[in-house]
């Protein structure tokens, strides 16, 4: 769990849905177990996935059009390292941020997801070993 955040944005970040949209879409909650994350890594042989975004800065909102950027960005990466992404969104179920474009990208180690996060300036990501519990990392 993040040590150096507010805990309101601990408590924001632990509290929303991970939708990864996959067939069929499925909702991922910080430290508790996923079956459906823990299937599609076995399909795909993957030993971690992260979860990740680009949106939004250290929590401060851009607009829709910088944010698709960042969002675009941070695909193009992943897609010239050659690594498997899903489409999906961190949205909270009850309060007023709106929901973050974002990818779950298979096989992404901790350290490299950490390398990432920092670059598209992230107060955290959420990370999944083999046991498909996500968690909440601070790069």
């Amino acid at each position: 769990m993040p040590e150096n955040l507010p805990i309101e944005l601990v408590q924001a970040f632990t509290g929303t849905d991970y939708i990864v949209h996959h067939e069929p879409s499925f909702t991922m909650n910080i430290g508790k177990p996923c079956e459906e994350l823990k299937k599609l890594m076995a399909n795909r042989n993957a030993l971690g996935a992260a979860f990740i975004t680009a949106w939004n800065p250290f929590s401060q909102k851009l607009s829709a059009k910088q944010n698709e950027v960042r969002q675009q960005e941070l695909k193009e990466i992943l897609k010239k390292r050659g690594l498997t992404f899903f489409e999906g969104i961190g949205q909270h179920p009850s309060n007023n941020w709106p929901g973050e474009a974002s990818v779950l990208v298979l096989d992404l180690n901790r350290e490299a997801a950490k390398v990432l996060a920092r670059h598209f300036e992230q107060h955290a990501f959420v990370w999944a070993g083999t046991t498909a519990v996500p968690e909440l990392i601070q790069p």
